[in-house]
């Protein structure tokens, strides 16, 4: 690589967040020299152990915090990538009809210029070209997923702006904008039909009834980037959020060899672009090498 060096950031929610979307490909982009920075929203609080192996977490909200925090540094080490926490405490995840008001001062009570600011500063700092995110809906509809969109979306737009979040560093105006698709109904489904014919048990079914039921809508990938040799990456950060990761569970019920037959790619959306540059894509800085030289 010549010219200036490549550089990614990609925002998520909470840790382990990370791990289960885009993994691959910031494992990927990493190894080929790209610098790549992987912002943590919250940090991961009030999260449940979702892991029925690992025990319980001593400690409440405080005891939490610190075993995702070391679960997450292991993952970041895994991906060979760099990793901030924006440090905002975790909204969790309401359930029951009514929902129960979220708790007072987390990430998703936030108003959006206080939640944008510290991220506006960051990318203002990092300088990225490209960065990566949820789409509108979170990807599924917890607060914090939401809450991260709109964050990214407003740090992506106002960071090279000069007259906004003045007191936050030079302005930068990052080239391109994109939505994970990691999560989408067509890979589930794909999945789901390759594990039913070649005669294992599938646990999409139930995942793509829900999905469907609560009506999210399905969005249109744009960009393929080819990451299969990073699997192994991707798989071992999974693994480092214990807490979250059942390595007997859903994110390890598909054979490699079915995997890599039937969805070789991480996919997303671009949602915006300073560049030019044609869909579909297989590379999230198509269009971006000729300006920066890279």
């Amino acid at each position: 690589m010549t010219g200036e060096r490549l550089r990614l950031m990609a925002v998520h929610a909470h840790p382990d967040d990370e791990s289960s979307k885009g993994a691959a490909t910031t494992a990927m982009y990493a190894a080929h020299g790209v610098d790549v920075l992987v912002v943590t929203c919250t940090g991961g609080e009030r999260g449940d152990v979702l892991n029925p192996s690992y025990g319980e977490v001593e400690g409440g909200i405080e005891g939490m915090r610190a075993v995702r925090t070391a679960e997450m540094a292991a993952a970041a080490q895994a991906l060979g990538v760099r990793q901030h926490w924006l440090g905002f405490v975790d909204s969790g995840l309401p359930e029951g009809d009514p929902l129960p008001p979220l708790p007072e001062g987390c990430f998703a009570l936030q108003p959006l210029e206080v939640a944008s600011a510290p991220l506006v500063e960051l990318v203002r700092e990092f300088r990225p070209h490209v960065i990566t995110t949820y789409d509108p809906s979170g990807g599924y509809p917890h607060p914090d997923h939401i809450m991260c969109h709109r964050v990214a979306y407003e740090a992506y737009h106002a960071a090279g702006d000069p007259e906004r979040y003045r007191d936050r560093g030079e302005p930068w105006t990052p080239l391109k904008l994109y939505y994970n698709h990691g999560f989408s109904l067509r890979r589930m489904r794909a999945m789901h039909d390759a594990l039913v014919a070649a005669g294992r048990e599938s646990p999409f079914g139930d995942w793509i009834d829900s999905r469907q039921a609560r009506e999210i809508p399905e969005r249109t990938a744009t960009t393929f980037v080819p990451v299969a040799d990073f699997f192994p990456q991707r798989d071992a950060a999974l693994r480092a959020h214990a807490t979250q990761i059942d390595p007997d569970g859903f994110f390890f019920a598909i054979p490699r060899e079915i995997e890599l037959a039937q969805w070789p790619t991480e996919e997303y959306e671009l949602a915006h672009s300073h560049v030019p540059t044609t869909t579909p894509e297989n590379d999230l800085f198509a269009g971006i090498q000729r300006v920066v030289g890279a």
